[in-house]
């Protein structure tokens, strides 16, 4: 079993370098996708504080269909285009909302979400799927997150 020993006190840039260097430990040598993928959504909720849900929605044909998370059951197909993830995916661009209730068409899997980044996985230019993160906090997420992140999902897209 692996332990974390992030301390989620830290400045979020640096925060973010200890989850990716936790995150390529965890999947070093493991190729299964999904299992690396699983390990990650635990990574994130585990380590990021005032985090409701982490995990991915993965692209099948012009659906996103859940896959690993931590947090309350979640929907399970999301339309591109549709709410948060589907609008990040369809934009291929990430989404930060400050505030769920004031994003037109969000789709409410949790109603204690409050705020929620989304950030769309790329492997070779084509659509993977999203990293989707809520919070029971309104503004939680920032640049700092966004950037973060982002090279998060680098580290876990360049090993599929």
């Amino acid at each position: 079993m692996h332990e974390s020993h992030i301390d989620s006190s830290l400045p979020k840039p640096r925060l973010y370098e200890e989850l990716r260097r936790e995150l390529e430990a965890l999947i070093r040598g493991e190729p299964d996708w999904i299992a690396n993928l699983a390990n990650a959504a635990a990574l994130l909720y585990h380590s990021l504080p005032d985090v409701n849900w982490a995990g991915f929605y993965l692209l099948q044909g012009d659906v996103l269909v859940v896959g690993p998370f931590q947090g309350k059951p979640a929907c399970v197909r999301i339309p591109l285009g549709r709410g948060v993830c589907g609008a990040a995916a369809a934009r291929g661009e990430t989404i930060l909302v400050p505030n769920v209730h004031e994003f037109a068409d969000h789709i409410a899997c949790d109603s204690a979400s409050n705020s929620e980044i989304v950030v769309p996985m790329f492997k070779d230019r084509a659509l993977l799927g999203v990293l989707d993160i809520d919070s029971p906090a309104f503004s939680r997420f920032d640049a700092d997150d966004k950037a973060g992140l982002e090279g998060f999902v680098a580290v876990l897209t360049a090993t599929n």
